[in-house]
């Protein structure tokens, strides 16, 4: 019993010890579950840590850097960051500015002091950005060099210094400043055009061909203090390489200006062409204005641009200032006048185009001077040729005239006198030594002398050649006269010598006196007092007297007047003359014999039939006689042709250099 008891014992002992080891074992496995779950979970963690090793040992590696390496990094990262800041500052101290550039018109000189701070600034940036950019580029060779950061950190500073080298060509260092400079240098520009234009005012201008009266008036310059406020835009602008730009704004603006000046004067005849006209004397009129406008352009517009443009640009040199003046000039006609001179020369030839050809001439020796003085800068090259070009044209095409002149003026014999007797189409005079040749005074004197031998030898033929010799001697008279006039005191005058003065004033005399006698002369013959003195036969018979000597006096009056108002007499001085001889001769005859007898037919109911005229009436008739007919041409004009005798041989040598 008692081994059975302690059988029983063991066994019990045995079973506490299963279910120890049984609850050990279930322990253990739950621990083990529990490990393999940690250790499940802790694989990513792993992953992760091993995923980080390299950055944690970049980290570290300055450390294990060398200790003199790791010293001497300061320095250099110091060096490097110090001109890096300074820009920084700078760069924003240039944005501070942009509050500062809103408006140059409020107040100029203060606008150009801010962008003259902008622009030092901006040179900063430009000259120092370099130099950081270099501390910068020495810093990561350093760091690379002695292995003091991981190799992604170094490439993404690389990227970003590349960058910043990048910035510095000339494109990208524009935009340092955010266009902050562009946009006030346009600003300033605007402000150059705005001064210029409220203060260009064209000049005011009639559109009569007559400029004595304007010719005084001078073009209203620029203030001195706005050429001022421009000259101080125009160094700001030149110091950005703007010059260009504000002389095209100058040009632009003051062209536009003198063409408003000149729009008044109608000069649209500057572009008529050779087909657009006939001959040189259908635009005659046009060549007149022509000298007058070019006179008062040059003398006036031209010579208030030229001083203007050396007030406003002379700091920027003789080039500069010249070149924008040339360019005024260009666009607002000078070539158009010199051109319409040339399409003169290019016309058909004929003796009126040498008077033109003379006044062309005449125009530009008037303005010698001016346009040596005004145009003759390398600048002007352009209108100075043509200049040249059109005085060679002058010379050659009215010495080709008048080297002819001899033949038309013979050939003109052939064609019937002036229907009203007025003066043909006759000129004298233009000069060979114009020519780049040796002048033979010879040849031109003996020349000028056939010439006016062949015009004498035509006015006689044509004198002869006239129905009406009353209208023969009127022609004569105004022929002789012409000549005598118009040629007496010139230098051709003084070749023909006094006998041949005399002679023509004789003949003027004596034509006048004979058609004085052959018409209006005859006319108080009709107004006899024969058989009225005494009324021997009754005051009726008296009456029926004067009523028909009344009648064929008026009769004779009529036809006489009729025929002769559609005569000329061109010369205002000798129509005057003759005009008066002709009321002296009609007039007090007829006042006397109607104060005499004028009262048998008044009370008659038929008495303006034969008291058709007041005395006042028949004045005024008589005395309007012979006017030029508008439209009407003459070839020789008095206060013209006299001007060119007077210049005439004393120009004899007179080259084509004279004029430019």
């Amino acid at each position: 019993m008692a081994e059975l008891g302690r059988s029983d014992v063991h066994g019990n002992d045995m079973i506490e010890n299963l279910i120890a080891a049984r609850k050990s074992l279930k322990l253990s496995l739950e621990k083990s579950k529990a490990l393999g779950f940690s250790l499940e979970k802790a694989g990513p963690r792993l992953d992760e840590i091993n995923r980080r090793l390299p950055s944690l040992e970049a980290a570290v590696r300055p450390i294990r850097a060398d200790k003199e390496a790791l010293v001497a990094a300061g320095g250099h990262i110091n060096r490097a960051i110090g001109p890096a800041a300074a820009v920084l500052k700078v760069f924003d101290a240039v944005h501070g500015l942009e509050k500062s550039l809103s408006d140059p018109r409020n107040n100029l000189p203060g606008y150009l002091s801010v962008l003259k701070r902008l622009e030092e600034a901006l040179r900063f940036l430009g000259d120092n950005c370099g130099l950081a950019i270099q501390w910068l580029d020495d810093i990561l060779e350093y760091l690379e060099d002695n292995v003091m950061a991981d190799e992604q950190h170094l490439l993404n500073l690389k990227k970003s210094v590349k960058g910043l080298r990048e910035s510095q060509s000339d494109d990208e260092r524009a935009r340092l400043d955010g266009g902050l400079l562009n946009a006030a240098l346009d600003k300033l520009e605007g402000e150059f055009r705005r001064l210029l234009t409220e203060h260009s005012v064209p000049l005011p201008m009639s559109s009569s061909p007559d400029l004595g009266e304007q010719a005084v008036i001078a073009p209203s310059l620029l203030p001195v203090s706005v050429i001022h406020k421009l000259q101080a835009i125009l160094g700001r602008l030149r110091t950005n390489n703007r010059l260009e730009k504000c002389i095209s704004i100058y040009v632009e603006v003051r062209s536009s200006n003198v063409r408003a000046s000149l729009q008044a004067l109608d000069l649209d005849y500057l572009e008529i062409s050779i087909p657009e006209f006939n001959d040189v004397q259908s635009i005659e009129g046009y060549i007149a204005q022509w000298g007058k406008h070019l006179e008062f352009a040059v003398k006036h517009l031209f010579e208030a641009e030229y001083k203007l443009c050396n007030d406003v640009f002379e700091r920027f040199g003789l080039d500069v200032w010249m070149g924008c003046f040339s360019k005024i000039a260009a666009q607002t006609g000078i070539l158009a006048f010199l051109q319409f001179g040339k399409t003169v020369t290019e016309s058909k030839k004929d003796p009126i185009k040498l008077l033109k050809l003379l006044d062309i001439f005449a125009s530009l020796n008037k303005l010698r001077l001016d346009f040596n003085r005004l145009f003759g800068g390398a600048a002007c090259i352009e209108i100075q040729n043509l200049t040249r070009d059109l005085i060679k044209r002058v010379i050659d095409g009215a010495a080709e005239i008048f080297w002819e002149l001899l033949v038309q003026v013979e050939l003109q014999r052939q064609i019937p006198p002036p229907p009203d007797g007025n003066v043909p189409i006759l000129v004298l005079l233009i000069h060979r030594s114009w020519k780049h040749e040796k002048f033979q005074e010879r040849i031109l004197v003996s020349e000028v002398l056939n010439i006016v031998k062949a015009i004498e030898l035509n006015l006689e033929t044509w004198t002869k050649a006239y129905e009406d010799s009353i209208l023969s001697n009127l022609f004569a008279m105004n022929n002789h006269y012409h000549l005598y006039k118009h040629l007496k005191g010139t230098k051709v005058g003084d070749l023909l010598g006094d006998s041949w003065f005399r002679e023509h004033e004789q003949y003027k005399d004596y034509y006048a006196a004979i058609f004085l006698r052959d018409s209006w002369g005859k006319l108080p013959g009709h107004l006899s007092r024969e058989g009225l003195i005494l009324f021997s036969g009754g005051r009726a018979t008296a009456r029926d007297l004067v009523k028909k000597r009344l009648k064929n006096f008026n009769e004779a009056f009529d036809e006489m007047y009729k025929r002769q108002s559609s005569w000329v007499v061109p010369d205002r001085d000798l129509r005057d003359k003759i005009c008066q001889q002709i009321v002296q001769a009609v007039v007090p005859v007829y006042r006397s014999y109607m104060q005499s007898y004028g009262p048998l037919v008044e009370l008659d109911g038929s008495s303006s039939k034969y008291a058709k005229y007041s005395v006042q009436t028949l004045e005024q008739m008589l005395s309007s006689l012979f006017l030029p007919k508008p439209g009407r041409y003459a070839s020789f004009k008095g206060r013209q042709l006299s001007a060119k005798f007077n210049n005439g041989v004393a120009d004899l040598r007179r080259t084509t250099s004279a004029v430019v």
